[in-house]
């Protein structure tokens, strides 16, 4: 025996192991061990043993086989420290050859026995000889006993020399090829793929067989059970068993599998073996208790005797992840803490949207940038007025654009999808994509937009024209050839349930980014804890207030625009207080005007046409004063404060709106503080300008009302110069919110919309490790996040911290502001419960050491 050494032991109840030393597999037999379960005698070996057989120093082969006894038949199968990074495939029958096909033909009948070394000679030849499978076509497998010849005499005219008889050569041989083939680079890149880190280790486990064929009296064959729904994680008894079989055959279509349950389909174990059946179900719930997790257990039964070979963890998608947690944790089986970290908070979005089935086929046509998940189809429309002239005949359509811009923003809402040409995570089309749930693929420059000719070229030389369906896969980034099959959401009693266990623990609150009572309304399904930005620029282009605001900017005093802006007022002031109703007294985190004022006039020749003809001008004047504001770079131009205090008029009627609002909503009832944000600050001086204009705008709403209420006020962390000065500003606000995709854009110098050209490239070879855009940088932007922090703290220690980019969201950039003292993240509507697990699994880290 060889308990002495740790690299190459007997599984016992108390042999030294550990799943990070000899993997998973071997970790779980041990269990099932202790738990006095069935298990055939099985040796493990270390990932410091595997490393060394790659390297060709194999283990004492006589001492390995010497607990199996004589002419054992054994099985090989890999055991890694997760077994989501996948190994090499099982080996069955090591120690099948001549003698042994003669002594089982006697036990279980020579067809079965001919079968067994057939599967072995078979499976040696390809996956330990490296031999091409074709060999084998002309294989009689019809009568395993002429096909058993058959293979051998293949096996040796291919290589020049018999099948290997000796039971100790055919198994060092094995062990040799699934080592090396877990160190091959190959497999390194896919497990790297899969989360493994490059120098993950391999355990192997040598088992006993039991056969699972026979003659004799009890029932022979194998299958595998588990107690819940792989999909739905609901308490079903699954699996399926096939008599005279081994290994996973019953679930890979076998002629002959049976149900484990009694079922109107057909044949069950239930009925034919009832007390094996009851045998497997206390198998399988013991493990589940004592394991403390839903198992799937592989078992073979041989002359009426259970044997179980394996246990692993049930696969799982994520609603039954959830629900599985749950249970578990109402069941006092684990914790509620535990619960919360067993849910990966990114996998929450196949709950929260549609997503492609993974097990049904696809066609893709082209990849980008994944940036708003989800998934959905429909015809290709190329304007947002097609996309609108869609959704008016129920016909569902995506939206393909180069870019997209604020004047897209009703065809977004019309369509079911977005793709663009250009763009990143924060470009315009990501932003209002995730904010509104819709699936956006952008970046996706590989395909050749032609929407003069209203076709897309594809890389693989397909063309798709107007009309043509594609299916755009957000989550992924990839675009797919027609209608693919997709998988409905599923937000369910297990998830409010977890989500409201993450809202009892968590200690960062979490908002949302509003824009539309609609927006308002999900933020509130989502238990966001108010809205942390409502960006109001979006609220302009309804086409009777785009009218207007195209009167104001067309304006040549500041009398007119007061009195074209005096037309927007109620209209503002309805959507702040629908949105004041909505959210039922929690903060609303108002910014005023930030985009340039082109942005809201028309680029081609045609909309100024349109537009003088509606403004009563000359098109000469139109096209001049549209000149007249374009810049050359906009994004750093006339907007945000800048606006503001050069074009007052907007942000003084966009302070009394709010403020009319709120003082009527609290007529209703309801408690209101609106939160009032002036966008990209980079000094002192600006925000006194603007705050004495809306302090003046508040004392006249007093005046004129008679009511008394309070606001705050706050900044919009944009520049890397207002969180260096943070300190100066600080002392005037209530709020410091840092916007960190305007911020992540100014610290690179990076334009958020172009930067999907290249970005891939620049990961792939280290240049970023992460899309900054994507994935907050907390080296270089996230400096400027904490000393911004800590100097508007020093300054003024009641000061409310947060971060209002869509890095708001995203786990790893929530455990940066938790850390760094924010007082709340603010994300989009359907981050919001991504961002609540995210911040409950971090209370539940510290908590737990």
């Amino acid at each position: 025996m060889q308990q002495s050494d740790p690299d190459i032991t007997l599984i016992t109840a108390d042999a030294p192991m550990a799943a990070e030393t000899h993997g998973g597999r071997a970790k779980c037999l041990q269990r099932l061990v202790r738990l006095d379960l069935p298990v055939p005698c099985t040796m493990a070996l270390s990932f410091n043993a595997v490393h060394d057989i790659a390297a060709g120093d194999l283990p004492d082969m006589d001492k390995l086989l010497k607990p199996f006894g004589t002419a054992p038949l054994l099985c090989v199968r890999p055991s890694s420290e997760d077994p989501d990074w996948g190994g090499p495939g099982a080996i069955l029958n090591i120690g099948m050859n001549d003698a042994q096909y003669v002594h089982l033909s006697d036990r279980i009948g020579k067809p079965a026995a001919a079968a067994l070394y057939l599967r072995f000679v078979q499976a040696y030849a390809v996956h330990v000889a490296r031999l091409d499978p074709d060999m084998f076509d002309d294989i009689n497998i019809d009568d395993p006993v002429a096909g058993l010849a058959q293979a051998l005499d293949a096996y040796e005219q291919e290589t020049d020399e018999p099948f290997p008889q000796d039971t100790a050569t055919q198994l060092a041989e094995v062990l040799r090829s699934m080592a090396r083939a877990w160190e091959g680079t190959t497999a390194r890149l896919l497990r790297q793929a899969k989360g493994a880190p490059a120098d993950a280790g391999l355990g192997l486990v040598v088992q006993a067989l039991a056969l699972g064929l026979g003659q004799g009296q009890g029932k022979c064959g194998s299958g595998v059970i588990q107690l819940v729904n792989s999909e739905t994680g609901a308490e079903q008894i699954t699996g399926r068993y096939l008599s005279q079989s081994q290994g996973r055959e019953a679930l890979a279509g076998a002629k002959g599998a049976i149900y484990l349950t009694r079922d109107p389909r057909g044949a069950s174990l239930e009925e034919q073996a009832p007390i094996l059946f009851e045998e497997l179900i206390y198998y399988t719930r013991l493990m589940r208790k004592m394991l403390r997790e839903e198992m799937q257990a592989e078992f073979t039964i041989e002359n009426g005797k259970v044997f179980l070979l394996d246990g692993v963890r049930v696969a799982r998608k994520t609603r039954a992840a959830v629900c599985i947690a749950v249970r578990l944790a109402e069941e006092g089986i684990i914790s509620r803490e535990e619960a919360l970290m067993r849910v990966e908070p990114r996998a929450l979005n196949e709950l929260l949207h549609r997503h492609v089935d993974p097990d049904a086929p696809r066609q893709i046509l082209a990849r980008g940038i994944g940036a708003s998940p989800g998934a959905a189809a429909g015809k290709i429309v190329f304007d947002a007025v097609e996309a609108q002239a869609s959704d008016a005949r129920d016909e569902a359509c995506v939206l393909v654009r180069r870019e997209t811009s604020p004047e897209d923003i009703r065809g977004m809402h019309a369509a079911v999808a977005v793709l663009t040409e250009r763009g990143g995570m924060s470009s315009h089309a990501a932003v209002i994509g995730r904010g509104i749930g819709l699936p956006c693929v952008v970046g996706a420059s590989e395909i050749r937009f032609q929407p003069n000719r209203k076709q897309l070229v594809f890389p693989g030389g397909q063309v798709l024209k107007a009309g043509d369906i594609i299916t755009i896969d957000g989550s992924s980034g990839e675009v797919l050839m027609g209608e693919a099959t997709l998988l409905e959401t599923a937000r369910d009693e297990a998830f409010k349930q977890l989500m409201a266990w993450a809202d009892d623990i968590r200690d960062i609150e979490v908002r949302a980014n509003a824009d539309t009572p609609a927006d308002a309304e999900l933020a509130r399904s989502f238990k966001a804890q108010g809205i942390g930005l409502c960006r109001t620029e979006h609220m302009f282009f309804e086409q009777d207030r785009l009218i207007v605001m195209r009167e104001m900017i067309f304006a040549g005093s500041s009398p007119d625009r007061a009195a074209a802006l005096e037309l927007l007022l109620p209209m503002q002031r309805a959507d702040f207080a629908d949105l004041f109703r909505i959210m039922h007294g929690q903060p609303v985190c108002i910014r005023l005007l930030d985009p340039p004022l082109h942005e809201f006039l028309p680029t081609d020749r045609a909309g100024h046409l349109q537009l003088a003809e509606t403004l009563d001008l000359p098109l000469s004047d139109v096209t001049r004063r549209v000149e007249a504001l374009s810049e050359y770079n906009p994004m750093l131009g006339l907007r945000g404060v800048r606006l503001g205090i050069t074009v007052p008029e907007i942000y003084d009627m966009q302070a009394r709106a709010i403020f009319e609002a709120a003082t009527l909503v609290a007529r209703e009832g309801a408690a209101v503080v609106p939160e009032v944000m002036i966008p990209l600050v980079s000094a002192r001086r600006e925000v006194e300008l603007v705050k004495s204009r809306i302090d003046a705008v508040a004392a006249a709403v007093r005046n004129e009302t008679g009511q008394k209420f309070s606001y705050r006020l706050g900044v919009m962390v944009e520049t890397p110069r207002a969180a260096l000065r943070a300190g100066e500003i600080a002392p005037l606000v209530e709020f410091l919110s840092f916007g960190t995709n305007d911020l992540t854009q100014m610290t690179y110098g990076l334009s958020r919309d172009d930067a999907g050209r290249f970005m891939s490239d620049y990961v792939k070879q280290g240049v970023y490790p992460e899309d900054p855009f994507h994935s907050l940088d907390t080296d270089g932007v996230g400096e400027l996040l904490q000393i911004g922090a800590e100097r508007g703290h020093a300054a003024n220690p009641d000061v409310v911290l947060s971060i209002c980019g869509e890095h708001g969201g995203n786990p790893e950039s929530i455990a940066f502001c938790r850390a760094a003292g924010f007082d709340y993240v603010s994300c989009s509507p359907f981050r919001v419960p991504v961002a609540r697990l995210a911040a409950a699994q971090l209370a539940v880290q510290e908590k737990t050491g």
